[in-house]
């Protein structure tokens, strides 16, 4: 040994499709149009068309769901980015930055059993963002309702041994890679903290490119999403339709190490969900790295 530090082994680019792009789509459906199309697995989205997080018998649901997936071959992460599934009124409301802490508990609870529920599901992640601040809201305000709300989140993961990956938002209280970092600094670096990061929204508002934002991330990347974007724009494009360089990206993600799913993430665009589903996997794997299984 010469005592000088070795690169992680390059891995094995794993693909996923979101179930919140294929929500026209019955779960059985879902499932089995992405095993047959080859994905590896599926970023479960709990809403009320899939597996519904607030509708009875959720643990034996669950299970029926996790059989389902052994038996397709398909690996999972839950997202937790169900825009009405607490308040039918209210885009992604109550937050955990509401100024009244029961409505925060309220956003607290839905992400505790999301991280039963994947442990339940074998799943190598728990996705979840900060939410916006209210109108008024002075930033330490803000920051110090986050930590406060997160912090039986974590604790709950890290029982469950289940990693929770906070995604960077445009427009949110987190919204970039430098947020993330505040956050892990005022809970104390817990392990269980981790990143969800969005190719998207990197070409979107971060100052490093979307490859050097792969680089960055590495120590703390627990899931990714990946999409087409334009600078400045947050809008969820097909691939192609934005512009970013794609294969310095998978590069990236593979050369770091990366072994958790890369799951695409086209939530507007569910009335092509198939299809999208079938170009997107062909894409991706036509611009993976040479030598990697995944092409």
């Amino acid at each position: 040994m010469n005592g000088l530090p070795t690169a992680p082994a390059p891995a094995s680019l794993r693909y996923g499709y979101g179930t919140n792009g294929l929500t026209d789509l019955r779960l059985d459906d879902a499932l089995a149009l992405l095993a047959d199309l080859g994905y590896d697995g599926v970023g479960l989205t709990l809403d009320h068309m899939h597996l519904d997080p607030l509708a009875p018998d959720l643990a034996a649901r669950t299970a029926r769901v996790a059989r389902r997936l052994g038996a397709l071959g398909l690996g999972v992460t839950v997202e937790t980015g169900a825009r009405y599934v607490l308040d039918p009124r209210r885009k992604h409301g109550p937050s955990l930055l509401d100024p009244d802490p029961d409505d925060r508990a309220v956003r607290v609870r839905l992400l505790v059993t999301a991280v039963r529920a994947a442990a339940d599901l074998g799943a190598h992640a728990v996705h979840c963002f900060s939410g916006t601040a209210p109108p008024g809201t002075d930033p330490d305000t803000a920051w110090k309702r986050l930590a406060e709300a997160l912090g039986p989140v974590v604790e709950a993961a890290g029982a469950a041994g289940v990693p929770l990956a906070i995604e960077p938002e445009p427009g949110h209280l987190l919204a970039t890679l430098d947020d993330f970092h505040r956050l892990r600094a005022a809970l104390g670096d817990p392990a269980p903290l981790g990143l969800t990061l969005d190719i998207g929204h990197c070409q979107c508002l971060e100052p490093l490119s979307p490859a050097a934002c792969v680089r960055a991330a590495a120590p703390w990347l627990r899931h990714v999403q990946i999409e087409d974007m334009r600078r400045g724009v947050h809008e969820h494009l097909p691939f192609g339709d934005g512009e970013i360089d794609f294969p310095p990206v998978l590069d990236a993600l593979a050369s770091t190490g990366y072994r958790g799913l890369t799951v695409v993430e086209l939530p507007r665009h569910s009335h092509a969900g198939p299809e999208l589903a079938r170009s997107s996997l062909a894409f991706l794997r036509s611009r993976t790295p040479e030598g990697d299984p995944a092409a």
